[in-house]
Parts: C-alpha cells; structure tokens; sequence
C-alpha cells in the first residue's frame, strides 16, 4: 500500500507507523517522502501530533490522511476532522466500526441483516438470546476479521463464551443471529456517497466455520460474472446500506449470506480494504493494480471501472496438527494439474512457525475466464495440497 500511494503522480507521501523507520524494509523507506514514529496508531493525539510534524517538514499541509487497518478508521476521522482534513466523518466511521450501532442503522434503515442484541453480563446475554434465538454468534462490537468470534448452539455455550471475556458496561458483547446460507463479501468504491463500481465473492465454507476448524483449508471465489442479475438483490442492499451508514469516498468491503430461501441478510461492513487476499483477487480479475487504484480513490476521489476478464480463486493452506511445518505434502501433484491457472502464491516452507491466521500457513491463487474451471482448480488444490505440523 505504502508502494501503491507512492507511485501516483504529484503525491508526496508521509508514512506513520509503529514500526521503528529502521524497522521498515528499504523500498517502503525509498518510496515514502517521510516516516514519523509513534508509539499507538490507535491514538488520536499522536496521529495529530504525526500529521502536523510530517506537514511541517514538508512545508506544505497535509490533504489527505487515510489507512486500511480496521481498527485505525476512528482516530484517523479524528484527527482529519481536528485538523481540517477532508475524508469521511468520525460519526460515519464508528457507524461502520461499532458493529452493534451498525446493525441499529441498518434496521432502522429497513436493511435486511441478523438479529441482534448488546449485552453487558452473561444473564443479559442469556435473557437476549432468549430472544433471538439458537444458535447465535458472540462477537466483540469492535472486531474485525472474525477475531474473537463463537458460534454459540446453548445457553451453557453462551456463558462459556462470555466468561472468555465477561461483558461490562464500558466492553460489552455483541449476540447475533446465526444466518444459515452462503456467506459472500461485497466489495464497493464510492466516490462523494456514490458507489460507482462493485466485486463480490463467495466463501466456502464460511469464516466462522474456518475459525472453528484450524484443519480446514478453505477458499475464496470471485466469479465471471459479477454483473449477474442474479445479484441484483445485494447491490440494491449494499447501496441502500452504504448510504444509511454514510459513506462518502472510499472502498468498502461488506460480509453478507444468500439465506436457504434466497434472501439476503448483510452481516457486516468495513470502511476499508478487505483482507484475505482479496485486493489481489480484484486486481487479477481485472488486470489493474488494485491497491493503486483504492490509493488514487483516497488521494485525489477518482476511478475508472475497469473491464473483468476472469474468474479467481484463493485457495489458504492451514497445517494439520500442533508446532512448526514439518513437510508439505501433494504439492508437485497439484502443481501439474492447476500450474498454468496459478497467478500468485505464498506457499509454506519447512520450519515455518504457524501464522496463527484463519488465512493459515501459505495460499495459491488462481485464474481462467471460465469460472467453473476455477472452483474446480481449488477443489483439486484443497484435495491434493496437505501441510503437516509437528
């Protein structure tokens, strides 16, 4: 990202981390015009204090300051809003960040998404949950990425979830809906509340699923055909959310199911990039440097919708078993039959410490204009690829 923003024309580029500049590899410091230390990311004063330092050394004021890291997007808005900066609002980013008041929004907005409730102890949690029903997913109204996410079939399961971290008044617990279906994501960029170009794909199985099981190693499709009218009922969804939680200019990325009878209900939504590769999946698809553009997007609130080519699939490979990678087996297997389909690809090596990560140890992603050709290339890679732990 930090090559991406620095590569476009006109742009001098201030990089804040919390990552010493020595830390930082030697293209990130060649491309950046300065770097400024802090030591919370999170923290709206030291982005101010950041912000202006950076501005000061330049001689210039800042015009633009945005980040993809979730947890970022509030203090970011801040410190814009304190300074004069134009970008999205800090009461529109917390409507994206705070997951609870997100699903108020979206009701009162008459957007199909789970039922929900907020709970600050584990009998409220038991007494909500009561009311919306088995099985239900805990999560925190801040997360992100299915972090500290359960899935929760009993009262007893409930409570062992919340006793994991007990909910409180100042940290309370977000109980939702379990939606049974396909679980998708809805990528938009909009520019001045305007979507002007979407992706989306789907997930086999779903995240929470894969949170669950460390053994699964599961997949990503972006489809041909994106354009469907078969997805005319989320793009009407998607924009009507979008507008709802006030988005102005940027990208966003939105978790949503196609239920068993064909509806959809919207899970989440994040003011950002997504993860998962997925910008990598959009740019294959393509045949554009995604991450450039999202940076044009942010900088200078332009974007030309590119024509897709082809269908692409990630597949993640996790390790089976407990400690490092000891061998990766099936890969020369693999590699004759989906080689020429492959694209880009991180793959696991011996001694390798386990990320940790629901995207696990390594991923291959794969692409061809047929997107049947594609789900059938993960299939075989998923079968045939086993990384073993030991």
């Amino acid at each position: 990202m930090i090559a991406a923003a620095a590569s476009l024309r006109g742009v001098r580029l201030g990089v804040i981390t919390q990552s010493a500049e020595s830390e930082l590899p030697d293209w990130a410091r060649g491309a950046m015009y300065r770097h400024w230390h802090v030591d919370n990311v999170l923290d709206t004063e030291q982005l101010i204090w950041a912000i202006t330092g950076i501005a000061k050394l330049a001689g210039a004021e800042a015009h633009r300051v945005f980040g993809a890291y979730e947890q970022a997007q509030v203090p970011i808005a801040e410190a814009r809003e304190r300074l004069g900066i134009p970008g999205m609002s800090s009461e529109a980013t917390r409507n994206f960040r705070d997951k609870a008041r997100m699903k108020d929004i979206l009701r009162a907005a008459d957007v199909p998404c789970a039922r929900h409730a907020l709970v600050d102890s584990a009998d409220g949690g038991a007494r909500a949950a009561a009311r919306i029903g088995y099985p239900l997913v805990v999560k925190p109204p801040a997360g992100a990425g299915a972090i500290s996410t359960f899935r929760v079939e009993t009262e007893k399961e409930l409570r062992s979830a919340l006793a994991l971290r007990p909910p409180s008044g100042e940290h309370p617990a977000l109980l939702e809906e379990f939606v049974r279906g396909e679980e998708h994501s809805f990528e938009t960029i909009s520019i001045g509340g305007r979507p002007v170009w979407h992706s989306l794909t789907r997930y086999s199985p779903t995240p929470l699923d894969v949170v669950r099981n460390p053994w699964i190693q599961w997949c990503v499709v972006l489809p041909r055909e994106t354009s469907n009218p078969v997805y005319d009922d989320i793009r009407a969804a998607g924009t009507h959310a979008l507008e709802a939680l006030g988005m102005t200019t940027g990208l966003s990325h939105m978790e949503w199911f196609r239920r068993s009878d064909g509806s959809v209900a919207i899970g989440e939504v994040g003011a950002r990039p997504p993860g998962a590769q997925i910008t990598t999946m959009i740019s294959r698809a393509n045949d554009i440097d995604f991450l450039a553009a999202w940076a044009r997007v942010m900088i200078f609130e332009t974007f030309t919708p590119p024509v897709q080519r082809y269908a692409v699939g990630a597949a993640y490979l996790r390790g089976q078993g407990n400690g490092r990678v000891r061998a990766v087996h099936g890969m020369e297997a693999a590699a004759r039959e989906v080689a020429p389909l492959v694209c880009d690809y991180r793959l696991p090596h011996t001694g390798q410490e386990p990320t940790g990560s629901y995207e696990g140890e390594g991923f291959i992603i794969v692409r061809h204009p047929d997107t049947a050709v594609v789900e059938h290339a993960l299939e075989r890679i998923v079968s045939l690829v086993h990384v073993e732990l030991g």
